[in-house]
């Protein structure tokens, strides 16, 4: 389970409600955050207010320095009408609704083939499902649970697809999905989208406890659902053997919708530097005091942890203290560019698609092509020595308004 900061700690690989509640209660308290939240406070935008700062709403909130935009890849969830559903005679859920639900000796249908089909597949195969069906449109990449492989993985220092990736793909499919082969991608390669991490999918299948069918669905019966089945390779909407496939209890592993942006100044949307066209990903150009921490994400491998969320956060707060390391609006988008080129063979957009080990380069990257920014390394990758790089920037800070250099066109 996705640990959003190094002290969580879970009692189960997919922990309650409840749980995960709880664990943010503790790090909001732990921070003494409570006095500084505002709940029932929907912001509908951000601007900033000359030099003063950044208001949120309006200025009766405040000023302030830096916006972290933290709203995350999953708002709203996704649950497309099926055709017919209402003939349907048993139970209709989503699959982020399972915790008060039983799945013990029922015939189970999951329509989706995405990271919520996995957690629904487990959590049926948990509670006693008598069978389990994975309907799905297409074929998505599974890669063991397993740190060692998955690290390996996201050793792609390049980010996307090379004349090398058939390998890792081939070692795949011969090791790990092994006699199951014919539900590995054949028209996407490894590199371009997130894969799904699981070790316990291909033994269900195997021990006939689950089922995974690849294909369309038809419409919906009142016992089950019409399901198009297609052979491998075959595309979307292709022909197939047209079955009923009996169940009495549907979960809708369709995802959910993105968190919209939209609150942050329009600027930040000019084309062709819109998210997740930004400098790291994260912060706009021009906007170096805005971090939009973990939720311009689109497809990665290996980035599940709070490593880079921290990352994000320090580089900000470097930005703010440290004007010497704040970046110019036209070096940010040189920065863009640059990754965009070298990603220019890519068969998705360069900031569509990273690998771990890449959004690690770009760390490295940026805080070594500048030497102000030296001596917060330590602070950005690690969280610690503040004390030192601070100290640094007062003697700097004298020099500098010692000197009229640090001074405004307004002073």
């Amino acid at each position: 389970m996705y640990r959003f900061h190094p002290s969580v700690r879970w009692s189960s690989g997919y922990p309650s409600s409840t749980e995960i509640v709880d664990q943010v209660t503790k790090i909001w308290r732990c921070y003494g955050l409570e006095e500084r939240t505002k709940f029932n406070n929907r912001v509908t935008k951000v601007y900033a207010n000359g030099k003063a700062g950044w208001c949120v709403n309006d200025q009766s909130n405040g000023m302030f320095d830096g916006i972290i935009a933290a709203v995350g890849t999953c708002g709203q969830i996704k649950v497309p009408n099926l055709p017919g559903q209402d003939h349907f005679q048993g139970d209709i859920v989503h699959s982020s609704d399972l915790d008060d639900k039983e799945a013990k000796d029922k015939r189970i249908l999951i329509v989706g083939g995405g990271a919520s089909a996995v957690e629904a597949l487990e959590w049926a195969a948990k509670t006693g499902a008598a069978e389990i069906n994975v309907l799905s449109r297409s074929d998505k990449w599974i890669i063991p649970r397993n740190a060692v492989i998955d690290i390996l993985l996201a050793f792609n220092v390049f980010g996307q697809e090379t004349m090398f990736s058939w390998i890792p793909e081939n070692i795949l499919r011969l090791c790990f999905y092994r006699d199951l082969s014919d539900l590995s991608p054949t028209s996407k390669g490894l590199f371009t989208e997130t894969p799904m991490v699981n070790s316990m999918v291909f033994d269900l299948i195997r021990e006939r406890k689950a089922h995974w069918l690849r294909g369309d669905i038809s419409s919906v019966e009142e016992d089950g659902i019409v399901f198009n089945h297609r052979a491998q390779g075959v595309p979307k909407g292709g022909p197939g053997h047209e079955r009923l496939v009996k169940g009495n209890m549907i979960i809708m592993a369709t995802g959910y919708k993105r968190p919209s942006l939209g609150f942050l100044p329009k600027e930040v949307f000019q084309d062709p530097y819109q998210p997740p066209n930004w400098y790291i990903q994260t912060f706009p150009p021009g906007y170096p005091s805005i971090c939009a921490n973990n939720c311009t994400y689109v497809n990665a491998i290996g980035t599940v942890g709070n490593y880079h969320i921290g990352i994000y956060t320090r580089l900000l707060l470097m930005f703010l203290v440290d004007p010497l390391t704040c970046p110019k609006e036209n070096l940010m988008k040189r920065w863009i560019d640059m990754t965009s080129v070298l990603k220019s063979r890519a068969p998705t957009g360069a900031f569509d698609f990273f690998t771990y080990t890449e959004l690690l380069w770009w760390y490295f990257f940026i805080v070594l092509i500048n030497p102000f920014r030296w001596k917060w390394a330590l602070f950005v990758f690690c969280g610690i020595e503040k004390w030192f790089p601070l100290s640094v920037v007062e003697c700097e800070d004298s020099v500098r308004f010692g000197t009229g250099l640090g001074k405004s066109d307004d002073d």
